[in-house]
């Protein structure tokens, strides 16, 4: 049986706005640099499309695939990565691009392997931010909105692959 929607924690509206507010701020820290924008699917692709077309640089945008959820709701302690980096990262300044930080686990590992890649500059930029869950130091340089401890689904959020395609940030009923 799929879980249901709770209720909505950030409407569309509250996205967009934020999302605008975002793109400025990075717009004006990059101006006249390389940027390469880290997307790491498939959860943050919404929140990347969305960014990529309120900012007024140019930017390259790269992707990798990480799995630490599978269909479940808690992280496991096994990160895969399924689809790879390549070394065009070398020397630019790279802005990794989040769905969301919980624990920190992916965001630091994925942090480790771009290091070895020696970008020039390395940054985080996530659109939610669940600071109560968090097992790992990570700084986030670019947060969208802080959560509370909950689970959430829209806007390329999943649970089991479904609800990636609502256009708001919902708390999902797994009771």
């Amino acid at each position: 049986m799929t879980p249901s929607i709770q209720s909505i924690l950030i409407s569309e509206s509250q996205l967009q706005g934020r999302v605008r507010e975002l793109g400025r701020q990075i717009s004006e820290d990059y101006k006249d640099r390389d940027l390469v924008l880290l997307c790491v699917l498939k959860g943050a692709v919404v929140f990347l499309a969305d960014l990529i077309r309120v900012l007024s640089i140019p930017v390259r945008c790269e992707f990798i695939q990480l799995n630490s959820y599978g269909n479940k709701t808690e992280p496991s302690h096994e990160i895969r990565v399924i689809q790879r980096l390549n070394d065009s990262l070398c020397q630019s300044d790279v802005l990794i691009v989040e769905d969301i930080v919980d624990t920190g686990g992916t965001l630091s590992f994925l942090m480790t392997q771009v290091k070895a890649l020696k970008p020039a500059t390395l940054k985080v930029c996530s659109l939610l931010d669940k600071p109560a869950r968090r097992r790992k130091d990570t700084v986030i340089d670019y947060v969208g909105f802080e959560i509370p401890d909950t689970f959430v689904v829209g806007y390329g959020l999943d649970y089991a692959q479904k609800y990636r395609n609502l256009p708001y940030i919902a708390i999902l009923d797994l009771a």
